[in-house]
């Protein structure tokens, strides 16, 4: 991004710990991003509405409702980027933060650089997304044996009508897996997809969104219909479009 771009970009940080929060501030601020800080977020969604935020990094451990609460709440409400910040041993709660719908994460203590890079790339697709046509060919209805997938409001319906709204993350994972049926999508592809950064080896949230889908088509995990696992290799949409 170029600095006229970053003094267009309004990133929240929401930490509790002022150290880190003013490490942060400094650091994002010194790159010309426009910053604001707090110390507890209850109100995040009104903050977020009123003083038009992009990008919010939000640390799990908060007074008040916690970093996982917030996320879901914000994602039911708004595309904001979400990056949660949080301490290396919470593997569960990065996991369930994703499927709530956050964008990226990194662990404390994380090196400032890195998270500008995350924060760059993930304002980058949240950029690319709005100024994306509603019409785009890629974001139009999907149909697969009486499913609808609507790219446009991330809506899938079930064959009976009934429709769920999905977290960004569990939307780009579907929606690449069903353009692509009949290939096998490596975890390191897919991770590509839902975050813009590198697969590593401990990091399980392709198969935990895997499984929060195969829940939501009625997948029975023991013998799939949609989602088979390539064992060793990665996923493949098996349905069929209609």
């Amino acid at each position: 991004m170029t600095t006229d771009t970053t003094n267009n970009v309004h990133i929240l940080i929401v930490e509790d710990d002022l150290a880190s929060r003013s490490l942060i501030s400094s650091y994002f601020q010194k790159e010309g991003y426009r910053v604001s800080e707090t110390d507890q977020a209850d109100d995040l969604i009104t903050m977020v509405r009123e003083q038009k935020i992009d990008l919010v990094l939000l640390d799990i451990n908060l007074p008040g409702k916690d970093g996982l609460t917030l996320t879901r709440e914000l994602r039911v409400a708004s595309r904001v980027g979400i990056i949660l910040v949080t301490a290396k041993a919470d593997d569960i709660d990065r996991i369930v933060g994703l499927e709530m719908g956050a964008d990226d994460y990194v662990t404390k203590p994380f090196n400032p650089r890195e998270l500008l890079v995350r924060a760059k790339n993930l304002l980058w697709r949240v950029r690319e997304h709005q100024n994306q046509p509603e019409s785009a060919p890629d974001r139009i209805l999907i149909q697969f044996e009486g499913w609808t997938l609507d790219g446009n409001k991330r809506l899938l319906i079930n064959p009976d009508g009934d429709k769920e709204r999905l977290p960004e993350g569990e939307f780009r994972l579907l929606h690449y897996l069903v353009r692509h049926p009949g290939q096998i999508l490596s975890r390191d592809q897919l991770m590509d997809v839902i975050h813009g950064r590198e697969w590593t080896p401990n990091d399980r949230s392709v198969d935990v969104l895997i499984g929060r889908l195969r829940r939501k088509l009625g997948d029975n995990p023991s013998d799939p219909h949609f989602i088979l696992t390539a064992h060793g290799a990665g996923y493949m949409f098996a349905g069929k479009q209609d």
